[in-house]
C-alpha cells in the first residue's frame, strides 16, 4: 500500500480567510461566532452564526461565474486555490488523470434553493434561472474543482450530514494508498447560513441561542457556521521526488454505522469508528496525544464522545487532550471535518493544541482534558479526528506527524 501525505491546505471559514489566519485565530482561542447578517433575521429564534462576515463574491469572481457557483462552491474554489497554490502542483498530462476530487456537504447549494423558492413562493414568479439546478445540486464544487484545476480522475461528492468532510477525506485517502490515484484535492463546504437553512435547524430544538459550550456543563446547543477546507492529498513518494513541504501523514480511516437512531447518537457506533481508524492506522492507543472532538456542545453528543473516548482507550484516556474547535467556528455541518482538520494539522506541526473556548464549569459525564479556554503547547505524533453524524453515521481519521 502507498503512504499518503498532505501537501497543500486551504480554507475560508469563520476564523480566517486562509489558513495562516485560521490557525491564528484557533491558537488565541478567538471565537468567530457573532449575529447573523441574513435576509429575514428578525423572523429568526436563533439570530446567531459562524458566519464568513464581510465576504464579497465580487472580488473573487465574475458575474457569469456567480451565476452558476452557490455561495458553498465559492468557498470550496478560494479554499482549493490556496491548497493547490501551497502544493505547487500543475495538473496535466498523466498527472491529470491520476488526479481527482472528493469533497463532503450535506447542504449543497441551499443558498440558491432559498433564493429562487422564495422567488417563485413568495414573490410570485414563475420562472427561475436555466442555472438554478447545476447551481444548487450537491455535485458542484467537486465539479467545478475538477474542471479548474484540470483533474481527469475520480471525482465525486459525499453527503453524510455532519461527517461528510471526514468520509470524502477518507475516500480520497484509500484511493491514494491503494494506487487508484497519485493525487486527491479534499475536504468539504457548507453554507447554510440563510433563512431557510436556519429555520430549519431551528425545528431540531438542539440550538443555543448564544454560543456554543461543548463539554461544559452550562452548554445549551450548538451554533452552526459556514465555510471550507480544502486538502491536497498525495502519495508520499511522488511527494518526496519533487521536493514538495509535506503537512502530515494520514495513516488510518474508519467508517461504522450505529444503526439505531436517526438523531440519537450511539457510544458503541462511535466507539467502533475510533478503533477502526487506530486498527487500520496500525497504532496503539498509547500513542495517540489529542483528538479533535465531534464535540457540537448538545448534550447527547458531548456525552457519548466521551464516553466513546474512555470506553476505547481506557486509562490512557485520561492521558489524552480532546478539544472541539466548533466552539469558536460554529457547526459547519457537511464541511466541518476540513476545517477541523486544520487543527490537527496544528498540533502535529507546531505543538499547539486548539481550545476548547466558552468553557464554564466540568461536566462529570465529559470528564477528560477538554483543553478548556488556552490553548496549549505540547508536543504529540498522532491524532484522530472524529465526526459522527446524524443518521448514525461515523467517520474518523488517524493522522501522524510528517
Amino acid at each position: 500500500m502507498k503512504r499518503v501525505v498532505i501537501t497543500g491546505a486551504g480554507t475560508i471559514n469563520p476564523l480566517g480567510a486562509s489558513v495562516p489566519e485560521t490557525l491564528e485565530a484557533m491558537a488565541e482561542g478567538r471565537c468567530g461566532i457573532g449575529e447573523l447578517d441574513i435576509r429575514d433575521v428578525d423572523r429568526l429564534t436563533i439570530k446567531i452564526g459562524g458566519q464568513v462576515k464581510g465576504y464579497e463574491a465580487d472580488t473573487h469572481f465574475n458575474r457569469q461565474q456567480q451565476a452558476l457557483y452557490d455561495r458553498y462552491t465559492q468557498f470550496t474554489l478560494l479554499a482549493a486555490r490556496e491548497a493547490i497554490g501551497q502544493s505547487g502542483l500543475v495538473f496535466s498530462g498523466q498527472l491529470a488523470a491520476e488526479a481527482g476530487v472528493v469533497l463532503g456537504t450535506s447542504g449543497g447549494g441551499l443558498n440558491t434553493q432559498d433564493e429562487n423558492y422564495r422567488a417563485v413562493y413568495e414573490e410570485g414568479k414563475n420562472r427561475v434561472h436555466p442555472f438554478v439546478i447545476p447551481k444548487l445540486m450537491n455535485n458542484a464544487a467537486a465539479s467545478h474543482v475538477s474542471m479548474e484545476w484540470n483533474l481527469k480522475g475520480p471525482s465525486f461528492t459525499v453527503a453524510t450530514a455532519c461527517a461528510s468532510s471526514n468520509h470524502a477525506m477518507g475516500q480520497a485517502f484509500w484511493l491514494v494508498r491503494s494506487g487508484a490515484a497519485r493525487v486527491m484535492v479534499t475536504g468539504g463546504s457548507e453554507s447554510m447560513l440563510c433563512f431557510g437553512g436556519v429555520k430549519a435547524w431551528e425545528g431540531l430544538r438542539v440550538m443555543s441561542k448564544d454560543a456554543c459550550r461543548p463539554f461544559s456543563a452550562t452548554r445549551n446547543g450548538m451554533v452552526q457556521g459556514e465555510g471550507a477546507g480544502v486538502f491536497v492529498f498525495e502519495e508520499m513518494g511522488h511527494a518526496k521526488k519533487r521536493g514538495a513541504e509535506i503537512l502530515a501523514e494520514v495513516v488510518g480511516f474508519s467508517m461504522s454505522s450505529d444503526a439505531a437512531d436517526i438523531v440519537m447518537p450511539s457510544k458503541q457506533g462511535a466507539a467502533r469508528a475510533i478503533t477502526g481508524a487506530l486498527k487500520d492506522a496500525r497504532v496503539e492507543r498509547e500513542a495517540v496525544g489529542y483528538i479533535n472532538a465531534h464535540g457540537t456542545g448538545t448534550a447527547a453528543n458531548d456525552k457519548t464522545e466521551c464516553a466513546a473516548v474512555a470506553d476505547v482507550f481506557g486509562s490512557h484516556a485520561d492521558r489524552l487532550m480532546i478539544s472541539s474547535t466548533k466552539s469558536m467556528h460554529g457547526h459547519l455541518i457537511g464541511g466541518t471535518g476540513a476545517v477541523e482538520l486544520l487543527a490537527c494539522i496544528m498540533a502535529l506541526r507546531d505543538g499547539v493544541i486548539a481550545p476548547t473556548i466558552g468553557y464554564q464549569e466540568p461536566d462529570p459525564e465529559c470528564a477528560l482534558d477538554v483543553v478548556p479556554n488556552t490553548a496549549r503547547e505540547a508536543q504529540v505524533d498522532v491524532v484522530l479526528s472524529n465526526a459522527f453524524a446524524f443518521g448514525g453515521l461515523n467517520a474518523v481519521l488517524a493522522l501522524k506527524a510528517a
